[in-house]
């Protein structure tokens, strides 16, 4: 009887001890699939959940057919494409764009989202797809500004809670306060104002849509600001595909043709 019990005792031991080690490697190989399982399940499927705004031109934005388009789109498309797989775009206001790649709504966001320290500590990014910096914004005729020093006691038109009236102050302009860029561009045309201070992208996009227009870029700061396409962290192989396919497009021309389609010149990071 005393044989028995022990024998009995043992076998439930060893039956415990078994399960866990089961468990244990269930859960090691969950945490090992992890990596590749969102790319797995892409590939799998054929399409990659891309979120972004459709509200945000020239970046994500419907076109007069209502198309969705715009320079974020069709990175985010031909990245699908060398993955072999389509993409499905799924509008989000920004304000709930994160908390939709965090309760899987989508597989990754595409939308000029900053790369950033503190959203590197919480979600993961691709390579810098695009970069943009702050430039002094002339009209064409004015040819002695050529650098940021040059536009101290000039009149400047910026909007008053933009970074880059903060930029124009420390450089010494004269701030005339407006509304955004179109009345910045427009004082300046008119010669109403001397300069702005304004983002790289924006002036370029809209002097793609303006040909005619009276302004150009007199100087540009050496820093610059850079965007990726962003991923909830553990999703390594999604990203390393990605990011593939990202220096695939900057290497066989791809991406300039993109670039210069919707500003005219490569956005490319440096």
């Amino acid at each position: 009887m005393k044989k028995w019990k022990i024998s009995a005792v043992m076998l439930l031991v060893l039956s415990i001890v078994l399960s866990a080690c089961g468990q244990s490697k269930d859960n090691e190989g969950s945490s090992g699939d992890s990596k590749q399982s969102l790319y797995d399940k892409v590939k799998e499927e054929g399409k990659l959940l891309v979120g972004t705004e459709g509200t945000y031109p020239p970046f994500t934005f419907h076109d007069e057919s209502g198309k969705l388009t715009g320079f974020d789109v069709e990175i985010a498309r031909e990245v699908a494409k060398r993955l072999g797989v389509e993409a499905e775009f799924k509008e989000t206001q920004w304000d709930a764009m994160f908390e939709g790649l965090n309760s899987n709504r989508f597989d990754m966001i595409a939308n000029q989202v900053g790369i950033r320290e503190d959203r590197q500590k919480k979600y993961d990014f691709s390579k810098p797809y695009i970069e943009s910096s702050a430039v002094v914004v002339v009209s064409k005729d004015n040819n002695d500004v050529k650098s940021f020093e040059d536009i101290k006691g000039l009149t400047s038109a910026q909007s008053l809670t933009s970074n880059y009236r903060d930029i124009a102050e420390e450089n010494g302009a004269v701030i005339q306060g407006v509304d955004g860029l179109a009345q910045s561009i427009q004082l300046l045309e008119q010669g109403r104002v001397d300069v702005t201070v304004n983002d790289k992208i924006s002036i370029l996009d809209y002097m793609n849509k303006q040909k005619n227009s009276n302004i150009k870029i007199a100087a540009e700061a050496e820093d610059a600001g850079q965007s990726g396409l962003m991923f909830r962290k553990g999703n390594d192989k999604l990203v390393e595909e990605v990011n593939k396919a990202l220096e695939e497009m900057m290497e066989d021309g791809t991406y300039e043709e993109i670039s210069n389609k919707w500003f005219g010149e490569n956005v490319s990071p440096k």
